[in-house]
């Protein structure tokens, strides 16, 4: 029943003023709790909410279960574990304020655990964890054998395996100690599956964990999975990168998790490292929670997560070390994904770590359009390209309604030509981006002349417009360049001695700073 309840929080980033104003809803009370698709498992509740509309003195969040406080934190979203399988609990939130008091009770929601299912461990099934004994026909054994509300259990211990293919209404559990290790044997990822890479559908190598079927005009082939623990979901990494690349090309390897026309998928608590490719990449899905994980990376094309052509996706808690994009929002390439036309839409990022890595990013392949994507209490590292949004004339589509609130950045970046993955014939028409938000984003860490980077495409009607900068603060001699670009606006957009930053525009119409 949850999934009717859920309201999209970033839309809450969007609310204009005047409704604010003329709202009922007390401005220092937590908005909108949840509790995202399928993070309700057998013993715990993962809750998400939005900030009070004013929280500028507002140091953290008391969770409640019924009448008793139960935790206390700084961020927006709460696991609460060590719960009974198959109870009802009701959950609320109350802000804390500088002096101590609590705001009034936001709503409350009431929330029922998953029934206890049969475990299915795949030690039971033949798999040894020695660290060299392939076990891809032991653990699929377990997989298949799993009945619906089933749990597939990888206990400590390293258990090699090749392409493993997940179904709907199963939980896939990794044990902390165990770790599920990818197979460097490129032989292990066949036979070849349609799948879609740097915006082309196209066949490649299986992925170590499989969920679907990709198709475009079709609807959901899996539903309801979780896929969660303390232990590793461990890749070929470097060495199977190599043996799929030189048999069937870059464009031909695997990922590491894989979901194809998915819907209600949950991923939690892991360490995901090491893929020959990108390492979480769903395709024409919808409703994909991404929490609590440990991405790292070393890989050439060693994206963290790329959601393609879905909709309705949560990403938070997470920290990323990767080869590079950490995410990476994208809707296919060229006349292909123009056609296609399937955006990825509504996609809510928060309280994520990005340590290392090519960015933040949407694009390239966004030919299908992005929309709605919404980031905040974020903290970037010396990511090459910062926040970035990315494209080239050639692939038609659209970026728009997209907000960065209250992050740590050392780069905004909005390039309108990249020199990669830019074959093939272009759309029809050319992109735009607009209505682009930034608000309380602290870049004093930022390179002084590359620290915000805003262009636009030929023809005033593919000028990027619509761009707010609003409480940033820049390095000392910081450089704002904006190249073909319309209504951009700079508010209290300083540097951290309290000087304007120095402003390099052309071909731009009506910016105020």
């Amino acid at each position: 029943m949850f999934r009717k309840q859920i309201i999209f929080l970033f839309l809450l980033l969007v609310i204009c003023s005047t409704v604010l104003a003329t709202s009922t809803v007390d401005n220092n009370v937590p908005l909108h709790l949840i509790v995202p698709p399928e993070c309700a498992t057998q013993n715990s509740v993962t809750l998400l909410w939005d900030k009070p509309i004013d929280y500028s003195h507002v140091t953290g969040y008391c969770i409640f279960e019924g009448n008793k406080q139960i935790a206390e934190t700084d961020k927006t979203n709460y696991r609460v574990s060590g719960l009974t399988p198959g109870k009802s609990y009701v959950f609320y939130i109350k802000a804390k304020y500088v002096d101590g008091r609590l705001s009034d009770a936001g709503n409350k929601i009431n929330i029922k655990t998953k029934v206890a299912g049969k475990v299915y461990n795949i030690i039971d099934f033949g798999a040894k964890g020695d660290g060299t004994t392939k076990n891809t026909k032991a653990i699929q054994k377990a997989i298949d054998a799993c009945t619906p509300g089933g749990i597939v259990y990888i206990p400590e211990g390293t258990f090699l395996s090749g392409a493993l293919f997940l179904k709907s209404d199963m939980t896939l559990y990794i044990d902390k100690g165990g770790v599920l290790k990818g197979s460097t044997d490129d032989k292990d990822y066949l036979p070849m599956i349609p799948n879609r890479f740097e915006g082309w559908e196209l066949t490649t190598y299986a992925s170590l964990l499989n969920a679907g079927k990709m198709d475009k005009k079709g609807g959901y082939t899996v539903n309801h999975l979780t896929i969660e623990g303390e232990g590793t979901i461990s890749g070929g990494g470097r060495t199977l990168a190599g043996n799929m690349t030189s048999s069937k090309g870059l464009r031909g390897r695997g990922r590491l998790i894989l979901l194809m026309n998915c819907q209600d998928v949950n991923i939690q608590g892991l360490t995901i490292e090491d893929s020959p490719c990108w390492t979480i990449h769903y395709i024409y899905s919808k409703n994909i929670v991404l929490h609590d994980l440990t991405i790292r990376s070393s890989v050439t094309n060693g994206d963290g997560i790329d959601p393609d052509s879905s909709t309705d996706s949560y990403i938070f808690g997470c920290s990323f070390a990767t080869g590079d994009d950490c995410i990476a929002i994208k809707s296919g390439k060229n006349p292909e994904g123009y056609y296609i036309a399937k955006p990825t839409e509504n996609v809510f990022i928060s309280d994520c770590n990005f340590i290392s890595g090519h960015g933040i990013s949407i694009g390239s392949e966004m030919s299908g359009g992005v929309r709605n994507v919404h980031v905040r209490d974020c903290i970037a590292g010396n990511l090459k390209y910062g926040f970035q949004i990315k494209a080239t004339k050639d692939r038609g589509g659209f970026v728009e309604n997209i907000s960065v609130k209250d992050c740590a950045l050392r780069k905004i970046t909005v390039f309108s030509s990249v020199g990669y993955n830019n074959d093939g014939e272009p759309a029809p028409v050319m992109p735009f981006f607009k209505n682009l938000v930034f608000t309380n984003i602290d870049m004093r860490a930022a390179e002084e002349h590359n620290a915000i980077v805003v262009q636009g495409f030929p023809g005033e009607s593919h000028y990027t417009q619509d761009v707010t900068f609003e409480n940033i603060t820049l390095p000392d001699n910081g450089v704002v360049a904006l190249d073909e670009c319309k209504n951009v606006i700079f508010k209290n957009v300083l540097t951290a001695s309290n000087k304007k930053p120095v402003y390099h525009i052309q071909n731009c119409l009506n910016t105020i700073y």
